[in-house]
C-alpha cells in the first residue's frame, strides 16, 4: 500500500498577524504560531496559574527595577514562530517594548510552566528556543516538582542543560548574584 505524505500550509508571522487582526482568530483564543503551525494553547489550570504568580511575585521582588516583566505575552523569534511563553525578563527599554515585540538578545531568561504541556514544550518549544538564541530557558515542570535549565544555545539545542528540585537553589545566568529556591516557585 502506498504511503501519503500530508501536505500542511504553513503561515508566516505577518500572515498570522493578519489572521487575529481580521478576526479569523478571535480575541480570546488561546493560540501561538511555531514552527509556521498554529498550535492551540491548553486552558491555564489552577497549579499553573499559582506557579506563573508566583514566579512574577519573585521576580519583581528580586529583580524590581532591573528588568520588564511579561507574562504570557508574544515574543518575535523569526519569521515563522510568535510564541507566547509564561514569563519572560527582558531588558528594559523606555517603551516597554511598544515599538516592536521583544527580540531574541532582549531576553534574560524564559520561563514556561508546564503540566498538561511538557512533552510539546521539550520537543518544540525548547528547540526553537536554542535555534533562535534564547540564552537560557526553564522548564517548570509541575507534576514532577522540578525545574529544567537549558543554557547556552547552539542550532542543535541547549550546550547545558540540568534539573533542580525542591530544597535546591538556582540562579539566572544574567543575575548570577539572586537566588531563588525551587519551593519559592513551586510553592
Amino acid at each position: 500500500m502506498p504511503t501519503t505524505s500530508v501536505l500542511k500550509r504553513l503561515f508566516t508571522v505577518k500572515e498570522y498577524d493578519r489572521m487575529a487582526e481580521s478576526g479569523v482568530l478571535a480575541d480570546n483564543e488561546r493560540v501561538e504560531l511555531i514552527r509556521g503551525e498554529i498550535i492551540k494553547m491548553s486552558p491555564i489550570g489552577r497549579r499553573h496559574a499559582a506557579c506563573v504568580i508566583r514566579l512574577s511575585d519573585i521576580f519583581t521582588r528580586k529583580l524590581g527595577d532591573r528588568i520588564l516583566l511579561s507574562v504570557q505575552n508574544p515574543l518575535a523569534l523569526d519569521n515563522t514562530s510568535k510564541p507566547e511563553p509564561d514569563v519572560v525578563l527582558l531588558k528594559r527599554k523606555s517603551d516597554c517594548y511598544e515599538s516592536g515585540l521583544p527580540q531574541p538578545e532582549d531576553v534574560f531568561l524564559l520561563i514556561e510552566v508546564a503540566d498538561s504541556t511538557i512533552d510539546s514544550d521539550r520537543e518544540l518549544k525548547i528547540p526553537l528556543y536554542a535555534e533562535d538564541g534564547i540564552t537560557e530557558v526553564w522548564l517548570v515542570d509541575i507534576n514532577s516538582a522540578c525545574i529544567e535549565v537549558y543554557r547556552y544555545p547552539t542550532s542543535k539545542g541547549y550546550q547545558e542543560t540540568f534539573k533542580v528540585y525542591r530544597g535546591q537553589n538556582l540562579s539566572i545566568l544574567a543575575f548570577p548574584d539572586v537566588s531563588i529556591t525551587v519551593d519559592e516557585i513551586l510553592g
